[in-house]
């Protein structure tokens, strides 16, 4: 039986990782099995670039955190090596970098994920990755409310320019007459 200072230490875990997990924007649990090294310090570098969060947990542990989370439905993908990725403020960041990863990685693979309050599937998760960033989409947005207004600058000053020639030949009309 554990000694009452480990259950003490693994609860503080558990009520840490819970914690991140209700404040994250969304989250990602893959496979982590057959990685070599190399591939993931690549991995970390790049989840750490982009401001995740990412840790080796029992399955117990992030059982757990999931129930306390809100996120019991996730604690079916908690079999075999499982590692979690969190972002508290880009919900397609994890996502995105998981799936490059796993796709890169024969053994590495995504299991599932949550985002909004609610958990999603392996396909969820692929389908949350495919999402342009914030950034494409502001400018997609900004670049389809330009062009609407560029149409409309475009008619107004060709209806001016319609009707400053209609006046010029009327002011010249008199005269000539």
């Amino acid at each position: 039986m554990p000694s009452n200072k480990i259950l003490e230490e693994k609860k503080q875990v558990v009520e840490a990782l819970a914690a991140k997990m209700q404040t994250a924007a969304a989250g990602v649990l893959v496979k982590y099995e057959g990685i070599k090294v190399s591939e993931d310090t690549e991995l970390r570098a790049a989840l750490r670039k982009a401001g995740v969060e990412y840790a080796v947990m029992k399955n117990t542990l992030t059982g757990r955190a999931c129930d306390i989370a809100g996120y019991g439905d996730m604690k079916q993908y908690l079999s075999g090596m499982t590692a979690i990725a969190m972002s508290q403020d880009d919900p397609i960041a994890p996502a995105k970098i998981m799936k490059q990863f796993a796709d890169k990685i024969n053994c590495f693979e995504i299991k599932a994920g949550f985002v909004d309050g609610g958990v999603l599937d392996q396909a969820g998760v692929e389908s949350l990755a495919a999402t342009p960033s914030k950034e494409v989409l502001i400018g997609k947005m900004m670049g389809s409310l330009m062009s609407s207004l560029y149409g409309f600058a475009y008619v107004l000053q060709a209806k001016i320019d319609k009707e400053n020639e209609g006046g010029e030949e009327a002011a010249e009309a008199p005269a000539e007459a």
